[in-house]
């Protein structure tokens, strides 16, 4: 798939003003600072698109950005983040859970994992929580340029391990680096063949 637009649609906390579900849409998620700013930047060769920052937490919105004019990357606000207020986190938890549950288009989950970090308790639980909901997901693993690969995929095992203790099947995994691009493709050909089966969702007018 090549990317030739990627345009910043809007900012939300409220389900109810997202674009109309008429095209697929791909949401990334991760814990703060997993990377996942860099990565949407380097999957649509634009890297201003998606906001950057040394600071955890800084995405505190639903942000949509379409692409091709044909589908939407979703940036979700990241989990995990200590230094918030506990009501903040609260509502973010409760907004990101509604969008995910209920969002018609809403084709696959990109759940963010740091490939260098063995695995996090938070992040399998919130697989856990995707798998219980029916939610597809894949899993990407950030930062793989910043050790050694081996090391890298040894991380990806352990996870994919304790995984396989409440999944039968583990979900599509791909090692990426936002820097040195690896990744890219397997991301973007996996979206364009799930976009092949996408049906418009029927919108029920009250």
């Amino acid at each position: 798939m090549i990317i030739k637009t990627a345009t910043f649609v809007c900012s939300n906390t409220q389900i109810s003003a997202l674009p109309a579900p008429t095209m697929p849409e791909y949401a990334f998620i991760g814990r703060s600072n997993v990377g996942k700013s860099s990565l949407i930047n380097m999957l649509v060769n634009h890297h201003g698109l998606a906001k950057t920052s040394q600071r955890p937490g800084k995405t505190q919105l639903i942000n949509h950005f379409l692409i091709n004019e044909a589908w939407y990357i979703v940036d979700l606000p990241g989990y995990g983040y200590a230094k918030v207020s506990k009501t903040s986190r609260e509502k973010w938890e409760k907004f990101i859970r509604a969008y995910i549950t209920k969002r018609e288009s809403l084709q696959c989950v990109f759940v963010l994992i740091d490939s260098r970090l063995t695995p996090q308790q938070i992040d399998i639980e919130f697989c856990y929580w995707l798998g219980e909901k029916q939610i597809p997901f894949a899993l990407l693993f950030t930062k793989a340029d910043k050790q050694g690969m081996n090391e890298s995929l040894k991380n990806v095992a352990a996870f994919k391990k304790k995984l396989g203790e409440f999944f039968e099947e583990i979900p599509t995994t791909i090692v990426t680096s936002a820097e040195k691009q690896t990744g890219k493709e397997d991301v973007l050909n996996f979206i364009y063949e799930v976009n092949k089966d996408f049906v418009k969702p029927v919108i029920n007018k009250f």
